[in-house]
């Protein structure tokens, strides 16, 4: 069985800014997220605790891996979207320069890519292949990654569209049974 889980909340997500692969902390309503789903986590017996190595995804496997003790296993299969040239930039501002693009971006177009970034579907074959991994190792496994890593996961597990489903912060969903 893997279950998925997201960051908190960083300043980023409250700014509704694109981070992508920037080294974005945790702020305190995201440690205070992190603390509960490393409650919730410690419900359960795990295996293994996978990572994104970007730091918000790393402070909160951390903070899980506290009270489940275990220590998380960095993989880069799991970061975030490349946002590319929109790194930084708020969702305001990219929608009013690149209406088309932004709207690409929002209803998930399969064929979206980030202008100078990565698209969905390279990070979606680059997920596949990490979970292909935490599924040939030890289960019950936590991989505690990004709303787009979580959603493009859900996708190919669920053939839900990826713009139905949507992430909150600190969730945990279960993604193999």
């Amino acid at each position: 069985m893997i279950w998925l889980a997201r960051h908190g909340q960083t300043a980023y997500n409250h700014a509704r800014r694109f981070q992508g692969h920037l080294p974005v902390p945790l702020d305190d309503t995201g440690r205070e997220q992190a603390r509960a789903l490393a409650a919730e986590a410690a419900q359960r017996e795990w295996g293994a605790l996978w990572c994104s190595p970007l730091e918000r995804a790393l402070e909160t496997a951390r903070i899980v891996g506290a009270a489940i003790a275990l220590a998380p296993r960095p993989d880069a299969r799991f970061a975030e979207t490349d946002c590319g040239d929109w790194t930084d930039r708020t969702f305001d501002e990219v929608e009013a320069e690149d209406p088309a693009a932004f709207r690409g971006f929002i209803t998930a177009d399969p064929g979206f890519a980030f202008p100078g970034g990565e698209s969905f579907a390279a990070q979606g074959q680059r997920v596949q292949d990490g979970l292909a991994d935490v599924g040939a190792g030890e289960l019950p496994a936590l991989v505690v990654c990004h709303r787009g890593v979580m959603r493009l996961a859900l996708t190919h597990a669920r053939g839900e569209g990826l713009s139905a489903i949507e992430v909150p912060n600190a969730a945990l969903v279960e993604l193999t049974g």
